[in-house]
């Protein structure tokens, strides 16, 4: 049952990072979008992430309640040594959520409504750039249990090179689905230019944020390049989201919407199963004393066999009724 519980958790975690960081992209390329252009682009976003974009924190939710049940040292330590960036990416969802509400469904239209545009622009900007520097801070091994100052306990494990490349790393990965999902949707020819346009910068940006992951993990010694230079597994699906990534380049924008995002899926999940492969099991990296993983920090296994039916039983219900939603709404129909 254990296996059954670490397999949603990293469902849940990939699922996250592509459909919800397509959401916090779609702010993100509202920060680099002309002035001139940004309420045709509002327009756009509008018809494609308003009616589904809280649903895609349902996997914030099930991660969230898998570490807590299933595994609660890594749960403990994540929230104990690394409260304040947690803390700040609560924040800003909860601040993107609010500003798009009231600027998509405010009745009445006045100057508060650049007051939301900021909020909503610059959240979706913070809140996977602090989702990423916690992942950067979870495997950069600078989190010391035995740390007796606040700074080396709650502040250099995430305020650090390598975790500040993760993170805009991820900044990028969002963008960059945001782009390659949002083509097909874009019913104007100048949107849609403008959207191929963002798309290929942000192509671009996360190939060189990318190497400045591997870069800064040699300046801050933490063993990424030469572990994953070494396994075979994990430079065969590099090579294959590579591959995708060319192939997306050259056929993006050309009609074929599914195509599209099949490969800019294809090219996250990639990265995220090359980097996960090479860590697992372990989840946190420590400084001192030993990593936790998903084996020394599981739940009783009363607990983590509750847990997996739980899970099993409740994607029954909600994977069937996602899938619909998602159908619903993408019908070109309700999208013109």
């Amino acid at each position: 049952m254990l296996y059954v519980v670490i397999i949603f958790l990293c469902l849940s975690l990939v699922m996250y990072v592509i459909l919800g960081g397509a959401d916090f992209g779609a702010g993100i390329l509202e920060i680099f979008t002309p002035s001139s252009m940004r309420d045709k682009f509002r327009d756009t976003t509008y018809k494609t992430i308003g009616p589904i974009w809280e649903a895609n924190h349902m996997w914030l939710i099930i991660t969230i309640v898998i570490l807590f049940v299933g595994f609660p040292p890594i749960y403990t330590m994540l929230s104990v040594h690394l409260h304040i960036p947690l803390a700040l990416m609560l924040i800003g969802i909860i601040g993107r959520g609010t500003a798009f509400v009231f600027r998509h469904y405010d009745a009445y239209q006045d100057e508060m409504q650049k007051v939301y545009n900021l909020i909503f622009t610059y959240s979706s900007f913070i809140t996977p750039l602090f989702l990423g520097l916690t992942f950067g801070a979870a495997v950069g091994g600078e989190i010391d249990p035995e740390a007796r100052t606040f700074y080396g306990a709650y502040i250099h494990p995430w305020f650090n090179l390598f975790s500040l490349s993760v993170g805009l790393f991820t900044v990028a990965i969002c963008g960059f689905l945001a782009a390659v999902f949002l083509v097909g949707e874009a019913r104007k020819a100048e949107v849609r230019s403008l959207i191929i346009k963002k798309a290929r910068l942000f192509m671009i940006l996360t190939v060189v944020i990318g190497g400045l992951v591997f870069i800064s993990s040699i300046i801050e010694d933490v063993p990424l390049v030469d572990l994953i230079l070494t396994e075979w597994i994990t430079i065969g699906v590099l090579l294959l989201s590579t591959a995708a990534l060319i192939l997306l380049w050259l056929k993006l924008g050309r009609g074929n919407r599914k195509l599209d995002r099949f490969l800019g899926g294809f090219v996250v999940s990639g990265i995220l199963l090359a980097f996960g492969y090479h860590y697992y099991p372990d989840i946190i990296i420590v400084k001192s004393g030993e990593n936790l993983s998903l084996f020394n920090s599981a739940a009783p296994e009363n607990s983590i066999s509750t847990l997996a039916w739980a899970l099993m039983i409740g994607s029954v219900f909600i994977l069937p009724a996602l899938y619909y939603l998602l159908y619903s709404f993408q019908k070109p129909k309700l999208m013109e």
